[in-house]
């Protein structure tokens, strides 16, 4: 890191800011890191926060049970909604997520897409479905008033 070879060679913290493009308060708090804990100190640390519920294992069990699609799981129909993935979570998991939980699994670290399914009306019949052309021309759309009126 060019900033520690620069604390060891006794520059200030304002020559240095200006040798890294940052501003000077975070020089000084780097040299308070560098003088306390060495260059190893001021290392990337990997990301805090809460750890993952499932690790990669669970994850891979759910993608596999997932992937056998809903009706196996005893859903009526195969599709997949945020209650259902939840549910076969815990089942093969033991471990229960909330929907946002869920969301995350899903889109994050399964990397699924949302899909909606296309809506039809129950009733309909493609078979009986027929497309007329429309062969009148402009003066079905009155676009242009008729000669002779």
């Amino acid at each position: 890191m060019r900033a520690v070879e620069l604390f060891e060679e006794g520059g200030s913290n304002v020559e240095i800011a200006r040798a890294v493009g940052v501003c000077a308060e975070s020089v000084r708090r780097w040299r308070r890191v560098w003088e306390e804990g060495g260059a190893s100190a001021l290392r990337r640390r990997s990301a805090t926060g809460r750890p993952p519920k499932l690790d990669d294992g669970q994850v891979n069990e759910v993608r596999a049970a997932l992937e056998r699609g809903a009706q196996a799981h005893g859903f009526e129909a195969d599709l997949w909604t945020l209650e259902r993935v939840g549910l076969v979570v815990e089942r093969v998991t033991g471990v229960w997520l909330s929907r946002a939980s869920v969301w995350r699994l899903l889109t994050g670290r399964l990397g699924w897409s949302l899909q909606r399914p296309e809506r039809r009306a129950v009733e309909r019949d493609e078979s009986e479905r027929t497309f007329m052309p429309l062969t009148c021309g402009f003066d079905c759309f009155a676009a242009r008033p008729r000669s002779g009126f």
